[in-house]
């Protein structure tokens, strides 16, 4: 499966942006998806997974309450809500697909697109 990101871009802190990742192919609703980011100078950290169903999510503690991750799988598509962005969100948003349990770990993603970049002006 081949993963596009998009959506990510500049914003002042307290403000939201959406971020969208649509997959090719047929069979989306047969992998569990995720969400990591990467900051500069850090290694890539888990944000949120959700199941192939959309039924159960899981979030990293940093972003609970904070970040909704949610899937069409009519339309390929994952997305991740952030309302109350802190500077410290900043980072490119990588998009991830497992066909394997969902997880928190990256090494278990087997399919990643190519980043968007997300920055949060204090």
């Amino acid at each position: 499966v081949q993963l596009q990101a998009s959506g990510g871009g500049l914003v002042q802190a307290g403000g939201s942006l959406r971020l969208s990742c649509t997959a090719s192919g047929r069979t989306f609703s047969r992998y569990n998806m995720g969400w990591f980011r990467q900051a500069p100078g850090k290694e890539r950290e888990f944000v949120a997974a959700i199941n192939r169903s959309g039924s159960s999510t899981y979030y990293a503690d940093s972003v609970k309450g904070r970040f909704t991750i949610s899937r069409d799988n009519a339309k390929n598509t994952v997305y991740l809500q952030m309302n109350s962005l802190k500077p410290e969100d900043t980072g490119v948003y990588y998009c991830a697909a497992t066909p394997s349990l969902m997880s928190g770990t990256y090494d278990r993603y087997d399919y990643w697109g190519q980043g968007t970049l997300v920055t949060v002006s204090s």
